[in-house]
């Protein structure tokens, strides 16, 4: 009975993490593919918003890889790669932040029309990546961990959204800047957040 037991539950476990490869292998593509959309368009718009969204498409697209490598690891390497999900997010706030100081300077108009678009599209392949990782949120760190780097994209692209209007409305540089600034500070909470889960787990491992 009992090596029926755990046969039976590590079958389970096998469809499971079969399931999870499934999923990640799904908004890995979706993060890459909006990555080079959203980066080319944010250029051509001028936007640090946009940019910056992207930029978070393609760690997104990285956590993903990292995910679907350590996926049938043990605890240990899961929690590092967590560790490494947490480093990409905070690289990422430093590059947003450079990307304002920039665009600051510069003082280059972004142009809102662009920015709504494709702020509209990113909104919805995010919103799909969400569903798609939302049932296995609570799986294990590794879910967990890029269900919220999904989470927090739903909060970037409607910033952007936000920004395009406002940009459209004033014809300023300044909201653009203020959100892409907002995404620096979402990007170090939730690498905070993720870095110190991770450390926890490598400790115990």
């Amino acid at each position: 009975m009992a090596d029926d037991c755990c046969q039976a539950k590590a079958c389970e476990v096998s469809k499971l993490k079969e399931r999870q490869a499934k999923v990640l292998w799904s908004v890995l593509w979706i993060n890459a593919v909006m990555f080079v959309v959203e980066f080319g368009a944010g250029i051509r718009a001028a936007s640090l918003s946009l940019t910056g969204d992207s930029l978070d498409m393609l760690g997104d697209a990285l956590v993903y890889a990292s995910s679907l490598y350590v996926i049938h690891k043990s605890a240990k390497a899961q929690a590092g790669a967590a560790l490494l999900k947490g480093l990409i997010m905070f690289l990422f706030a430093i590059a947003v932040f450079a990307r304002a100081s920039y665009q600051l300077f510069a003082g280059a108009s972004p142009e809102g029309s662009i920015m709504g678009v494709v702020g509209v599209l990113a909104l919805l392949a995010n919103l799909l990546c969400l569903l798609l990782l939302t049932r296995h949120r609570n799986d294990n760190l590794n879910m967990s961990s890029v269900w919220l780097c999904s989470r927090n994209d739903i909060i970037a692209n409607t910033s952007v959204l936000a920004a395009a209007v406002l940009v459209l409305l004033t014809h300023s540089i300044l909201p653009d800047l203020a959100v892409g600034l907002l995404l620096t500070v979402v990007f170090a909470k939730s690498a905070g957040k993720v870095l110190s889960q991770s450390w926890k787990e490598l400790q115990q491992a």
